[in-house]
Formats: structure tokens, C-alpha cells, sequence
């Protein structure tokens, strides 16, 4: 069992892109974007027809609502097209579980509270800490990148450095 200290050399965990996805993550946002262009899309247009039959469109508030709900939505599947374009999947059964990745299910003990609690790393654009789905570049997910069972790694908080062991390394 290791220390590691933050003062050492991060494990650098290397891919060929900066969009990281695991196979489930991948698929809820195609599906998000099939979303925004076959539906959306139309709804929005829908919404714009028919506020300009309310006549100026000047003063119009639903034509202007519509109109930024228009926006939004085409950012949203430019930002989607260009993930999904370049991105790279992290398959779970290719993860290795000797050591902590991508695409990893990790159970750790606070060594101050003695909680446990368990967490899946995922890229970016999957975190949903309410899900107990953190980024790989959140603080925690950060430190445990590259580390293996029984190895402690300390993540600097705003409310000081807290130490977690890490108990189990399994697939997410």
C-alpha cells in the first residue's frame, strides 16, 4: 500500500482526444442530438410560425422566446456534432482494473470519517454527481486516476485535504 502525495507526478492517463465517453455516455447524447434535430428542431419552427401570426414581430415576446430557444438549441447541436465527431469511446470491458481509468466503478473510505462511498469516473460531458458519476478531471477523479487498491490519494478541498483509500476498482 502506497502513499502517493500531490507533490509527485500525476499518472497521466493518455487518449487521443480531449472528448472521453464511455459506450453509455456516448449513446445518451446521439441520443440527445437525434432529439434536438428530429424533434426540437421542429417544434421550435413550429413556435416561431406561429408567433409571427401575432403580427409585429417587434414587440412580439413569443416570437423573441422562440426565437432564443431557437439559438440555444443550434448551439447545443453544434456542440454535440462536434463531440460525438471527435471523440474517443472508452469501452468497459477493455478498461484495466488494475489501476483507476475511465470507465471505473471506485469505492473509497474517507480516512478521517471512515465513509465509504462509491463513484463511477466518466468524462466531462457524462458527470452527474447526483448519479455518483464524476469527471475525470473533478478533484477527486483527478486523484484517483492511475492509482490501485489500497493506494491513498489526498484531494485538496476548500475546507482543507481530505485522504481517501481506495478499497475496490471494478468495471462502470
Amino acid at each position: 500500500m502506497s502513499t502517493k502525495q500531490n507533490e509527485e507526478a500525476k499518472p497521466q492517463i493518455k487518449h487521443g482526444s480531449e472528448h472521453l465517453l464511455t459506450r453509455e455516455g456516448y449513446k445518451k447524447l446521439y441520443s440527445e442530438l437525434e432529439d434536438l434535430k428530429n424533434n426540437k428542431r421542429q417544434e421550435i419552427a413550429e413556435r416561431i410560425r406561429q408567433a409571427k401570426t401575432f403580427g409585429d414581430i417587434s414587440e412580439n415576446a413569443e416570437y423573441d422566446e422562440a426565437k432564443k430557444d431557437q439559438a440555444f438549441i443550434e448551439g447545443r447541436i453544434q456542440q454535440l456534432e462536434n463531440i460525438l465527431s471527435d471523440c474517443e469511446i472508452i469501452e468497459s470491458e477493455d478498461v484495466d482494473l488494475h489501476e483507476v481509468n475511465i470507465g471505473c466503478t471506485v469505492t473509497v473510505v474517507n480516512l478521517s470519517t471512515h465513509e465509504n462511498i462509491t463513484v463511477t469516473i466518466v468524462g466531462t460531458y457524462e458527470a452527474k454527481p447526483q448519479e455518483d458519476k464524476i469527471s475525470n478531471v473533478s478533484p477527486l477523479g483527478r486523484e484517483l486516476l492511475g492509482h490501485e487498491t489500497g493506494d491513498v490519494v489526498r484531494v485538496v478541498t476548500p475546507k482543507g485535504d481530505v485522504k481517501y483509500r481506495i478499497l475496490k476498482i471494478s468495471r462502470g
